[in-house]
């Protein structure tokens, strides 16, 4: 493609300027085939809590006092207690603004870089562009998304690379005469229960 005549990135949760909708990427999600580089979202923010933490303690086993215990981690280096890494990039990942209609499956999540600690009470946000493009065939393409977490004083506490399985907009099928339903009914009970390519794998190699 050439640059010059490429199409510029967009904004993809903010609102088309010709069409009424809350944001393009909740009303009208693209699919592969509609994304361009340098296409950007920006996810709603998230206050980090007590139950938070404590409840991911509890999920993963992991007590380590810097979570845990308000008197030990007011003598560390941070101060105070932090959320656990982990947890802000799961909470990252689901904040995304991904509409299940198009978003497959999470292929990788690549290069994750813990920049800041994130306290009881900060509250994150997810600023993530299309930086990655590969068609897999006719029913998805891998988009690779890079993403940074930011906190409520817009300093970056996180940042990674995820790849998500997207679907491509396959052609409107015509409808089919009763003839024709009987006869792909037969054909389809002859081939047996055969997965699709991407059921089987073929597509996620």
């Amino acid at each position: 493609m050439n640059p010059e005549t490429a199409a510029p990135p967009r904004d993809l949760t903010s609102a088309p300027p010709d069409r009424d909708r809350d944001g393009i990427w909740r009303e009208a999600p693209p699919y592969f085939d509609d994304l361009r580089l340098g296409d950007a979202m920006e996810s709603s923010g998230r206050t980090i809590t007590e139950y938070d933490v404590v409840s991911f303690a509890s999920l993963t086993g992991d007590w380590h006092p810097q979570h845990a215990d308000a008197a030990w981690a007011a003598e560390s280096p941070f101060g105070r207690r932090i959320a656990h890494g982990m947890l802000v990039i799961s909470y990252a990942l689901g904040l995304l603004p991904i509409d299940p209609r198009v978003v497959m499956a999470l292929r990788s999540m690549d290069g994750a870089v813990l920049k800041r600690p994130v306290g009881l009470g900060d509250t994150i946000r997810v600023r993530a562009k299309v930086a990655g493009l590969r068609p897999l065939g006719d029913e998805a393409g891998l988009v690779t998304l890079a993403g940074r977490i930011v906190n409520q004083q817009d300093e970056l506490v996180a940042r990674m690379e995820i790849v998500v399985l997207w679907r491509r907009q396959t052609p409107e099928q015509p409808e089919r005469s009763p003839a024709a339903e009987s006869s792909g009914a037969a054909a389809s009970q002859a081939s047996g229960d055969q997965l699709s390519p991407i059921q089987d794998g073929r597509l996620l190699a």
